[in-house]
């Protein structure tokens, strides 16, 4: 049974994020449907969103934590979108790598907690490829690195997600070289004053392409670490 799935890896390359989403909703739809297939399907979406967005949750106080006003993004080609995923008001764009695991959490006898960690671990293990040390904060979700703005680091990759059907949507967000100016525009998951990087800034002169490569071999090792229930 440990063999007994497929995680197929699709490259969306640079997308506005409404089509983006609409094609993890179809996907979504298959694993739920494929649940029973031998082997089943399980998916992993890796694209940058293009033009930049902010996606706010429905989280209660999320738009307080949207500091510019959605005139003022239209201006600057920065779209505005609501999420039905965990998390907060975050920013995607350009030179951030997001990855959208779609996967049956009861497959992998997953709670939610215990993906999110799975997640987190799966990032970690990719910086250190590149010689970066990422770490958790035991008070925030995401992966963090040391910085000498904050004692407590600098968030380098972001997370929410959202379940239907024990079947994962969204996930993570890592900052391989974005344009950080623009994070100044919400207060990055509603953590005010800590400071958000990216691997450039923390030395690794890498690409996305690059980076994508490593973390889906991690996600993909996790997950078979943990066989089939």
């Amino acid at each position: 049974m440990a063999d007994d799935w497929t995680l197929e890896t699709i490259d969306l390359g640079r997308v506005r994020y409404r089509e983006a989403d609409a094609l993890q909703r179809k996907h979504h739809a298959e694993v739920v449907a494929g649940r029973e297939q031998s082997p089943a399907p399980q998916r992993l979406l890796l694209l940058e969103h293009d033009p930049a967005v902010i996606t706010v949750s429905k989280r209660a106080g999320a738009d307080t934590n949207l500091l510019a006003s959605p005139e003022h993004l239209a201006s600057i080609g920065v779209d505005l979108e609501r999420t039905d995923r965990g998390g907060d008001v975050t920013w995607h764009g350009p030179g951030q790598l997001v990855a959208w695991p779609i996967v049956d959490l009861n497959r992998f006898g997953l709670g939610l907690h215990a993906w999110m960690r799975l997640m987190e671990q799966a990032v970690i293990d990719t910086l250190a490829e590149f010689g970066i040390e990422g770490f958790r904060d035991d008070e925030a979700t995401g992966v963090w690195v040391k910085d000498d703005r904050d004692p407590k680091g600098a968030k380098i990759c972001a997370m929410g997600v959202r379940v239907s059907k024990w079947v994962t949507l969204h996930g993570l967000a890592l900052n391989v070289h974005p344009d950080l100016s623009q994070f100044g525009l919400i207060v990055p998951c509603g953590l005010l004053d800590r400071p958000v990087t990216s691997m450039h800034f923390a030395g690794a002169q890498v690409e996305v392409n690059q980076v994508q490569e490593v973390l889906k071999q991690q996600l993909s090792q996790h997950l078979s670490a943990r066989g089939v229930r």
